[in-house]
């Protein structure tokens, strides 16, 4: 797949670790399966995989995530469905 391709560590997501419930909202709203549960807490472990599409950022009820959204491989999966272009951004 096209947006499988892309650029390595220069996604924005950040993760503040001592701010992280472990609550798992990132969890259930990551398309792209960029986060897993260790232990009591929730920590990045595909980084490169982030999408940037923002969800986790906002659906973090302790603000532990960051993400400048709308850039990035969102931005131009967004724009391929609104039909605005095609979906290669990564690559």
């Amino acid at each position: 797949m096209a947006w499988d391709r892309h650029l390595s560590g220069v996604v924005t997501l950040r993760m503040e670790a001592a701010r992280c419930t472990g609550c798992g909202a990132c969890l259930e709203v990551c398309p792209r399966t960029v986060f897993a549960r260790e232990e009591r807490a929730v920590r990045i472990i595909a980084l490169d995989a982030c999408i940037e599409c923002g969800a986790c950022a906002r659906n973090c009820p302790a603000g532990a995530l960051s993400v400048v959204a709308g850039v990035g491989c969102a931005a131009a999966l967004i724009q391929a469905a609104l039909g605005g272009g095609d979906a290669t951004c990564c690559g």
